[in-house]
């Protein structure tokens, strides 16, 4: 839609006000998820899953008296069809058995790598000392080792959880990243071994969404001669189960938005419901037990949008400047200040706390609205100072850009606003350590800036836009482009590691809860999927529309 079609502000001297003239293509969807689905569960189906799902339990309770790798196998395989939510204490149990039993003589590759990352993506901190075996007298890793596709595959997983100083880790994920490259391209490795290797190096365990990766490894698994058939139909049915509450869960947050009608009031904003549900969302939480936070989530992330857009491709620096100071006060007695599509936006914004509100009061939890209203403040302050910059033609240093930067980035706002539905856990002591941005946060917020910024930096330019961190980095250090992205992504990885070292080894790990933790860790897993082939959020191109598809349109055939 061509700026001259959009609203005008209801302000004389800014009745005809220069604007942005940027284009954002329309929603792909349509009304596609505007109806829940009618196909309900019926009860022969509920009764299988809960069979199944006993039956699993039952494995896992049997499993500790296996050998080792057949436990590490089934834990794994558990974790990556996407039903380990179910099975959460009694996986801890295994888990704990092993790392207290400190195996780590006398193993393969496949077994050491494996026991590595699942020790370490349960928050266990094993050591990478236990790789030291796997090198020959001059320290490099052993070449019989690359015909070991499996242990190399295992290798390379368990690589992408290192942390800051462990350089093995890091000669681990280039001798296995050039070795499978090498087989995969010799076509030496059978199918499905030679899918998963292959997504594995597009896409590795840390950094996936764990809906679309369990979507995809269930495929894998079908294939797999040996699959456990209890396993796989449980994943099966369990992954079509949720796919219909997420579904409806969808339907009834298209009709909020419908009924706001901002398509044609805020026509120059995205509409980008959709993927703001299937994959920030259900990338932070796919779980039953979450509804009610995703629902807040997602219309969070539908107004932090609008308002993203009226800052950046829209409203006008007085304007700009009137909506700032209405948020700062999220009071009704402002709307009357403000040009008429602000109001368009500011009160159903209003509207949205105040049912945040009375939700919470009912639950004894009013504290937390306060947390999310002061967050979401915080994000329009620092919209507010980079159109200030831009009006300004001023390029900041890459610490002042990087200190708003991770405000603007919107991360503390949103992982807040991730916690207010969720249960008691999330305790007022886990607000307020959230809203000071405490390190993990930082480094989500850090990781999500600098590839959003290196992926999107060309567009926003020609559209009209403060600089980046590429242009920032470009001027400070007068490098090229290419070597400013080059160093901006040695700063995503350095971010990473952070991630880690705070889930696995620091204080936080042991007195925040895990299902906390989890929120971050996700949070910068769905940047890493939206912003890693470009912006695939305000761009929806073929890697997004197919994940939609496959989560939320697409049920799996159940094995029989």
């Amino acid at each position: 839609m061509s700026s001259s079609k959009l609203p005008s502000s209801t302000h004389g001297s800014m009745s005809n006000p220069k604007r942005p003239t940027t284009k954002f293509h329309p929603s792909l969807w349509g009304d596609i998820f505007l109806s829940s689905p009618t196909r309900n569960v019926d009860a022969k189906t509920k009764l299988q899953h809960e069979e199944l799902k006993e039956e699993v339990r039952r494995m896992i309770k049997v499993v500790m008296d296996d050998e080792l790798l057949y436990k590490l196998r089934l834990i794994d395989t558990i974790k990556r069809l996407g039903v380990s939510y179910h099975f959460e204490r009694e996986i801890e149990e295994v888990l704990l058995n092993i790392y207290e039993h400190d195996y780590k003589d006398d193993q393969t590759l496949e077994t050491t790598s494996l026991q590595f990352r699942l020790l370490r993506e349960n928050g266990l901190g094993a050591s990478c000392e236990w790789f030291n075996k796997f090198k020959d007298d001059k320290g490099n890793f052993n070449m019989s080792l690359t015909s070991d596709v499996k242990g190399l595959l295992e290798l390379y997983e368990a690589s992408y959880l290192r942390v800051h100083g462990e350089d093995i880790l890091e000669e681990a994920l280039g001798f296995t990243t050039t070795h499978l490259g090498l087989a995969k391209a010799a076509e030496t490795i059978e199918y499905p071994l030679s899918s998963l290797v292959s997504h594995a190096l597009y896409q590795p365990i840390r950094t996936g969404l764990s809906r679309l990766e369990a979507r995809r490894f269930i495929s894998f698994y079908q294939d797999d001669a040996s699959h456990n058939k209890t396993l796989l139909k449980f994943a099966e049915l369990d992954f079509n189960l949720l796919q219909i509450l997420h579904k409806e869960e969808l339907s009834k947050i298209s009709r909020w938005k419908n009924g706001l009608d901002f398509a044609t009031k805020l026509p120059f904003a995205r509409d980008r419901l959709v993927e703001g549900y299937g994959i920030w969302i259900l990338g932070v939480y796919f779980e039953p037990q979450y509804s009610f936070a995703r629902e807040i989530l997602a219309k969070t992330i539908v107004l932090i949008t609008l308002m993203d857009d009226i800052y950046d491709a829209y409203g006008t620096l007085e304007e700009l400047q009137l909506l700032t100071n209405a948020v700062q006060r999220l009071d009704a007695h402002y709307i009357n200040q403000l040009p008429e599509y602000m109001k368009s936006f500011y009160e159903p914004l209003l509207d949205f706390y105040e049912e945040m509100e009375e939700a919470m009061i009912k639950q004894g939890k009013s504290y937390r609205v306060k947390y999310a209203k002061d967050t979401f403040k915080q994000v329009s302050e620092s919209y507010f100072v980079e159109v200030k910059w831009y009006n300004e033609n001023y390029i900041p240093t890459m610490e002042e850009y990087m200190r708003n930067a991770v405000l603007s980035f919107a991360y503390i706002m949103a992982t807040i606003a991730s916690f207010v539905g969720m249960g008691d856990f999330v305790t007022p002591e886990i607000f307020n350590w959230a809203s000071n941005n405490p390190k993990i946060i930082y480094a989500s917020s850090i990781v999500g800036r600098l590839m959003d910024d290196v992926a999107s930096h060309k567009f926003e330019q020609e559209r009209g836009h403060c600089a980046s961190a590429v242009e920032c980095y470009m001027r400070e250090h007068a490098v090229s482009e290419e070597e400013a992205c080059s160093e901006l992504k040695k700063q995503v990885g350095n971010a990473w590691k952070d991630i880690n070292q705070e889930l696995i080894f620091s204080e936080i790990s042991k007195v925040v809860p895990g299902p906390v933790l989890t929120r971050i860790l996700n949070f910068t897993r769905v940047i890493h999927f939206l912003y890693k082939n470009g912006d695939g959020f305000t761009d929806v191109g073929k890697n997004t529309k197919d994940g939609i598809t496959s989560l939320l349109i697409d049920p799996i055939s159940v094995s029989y």
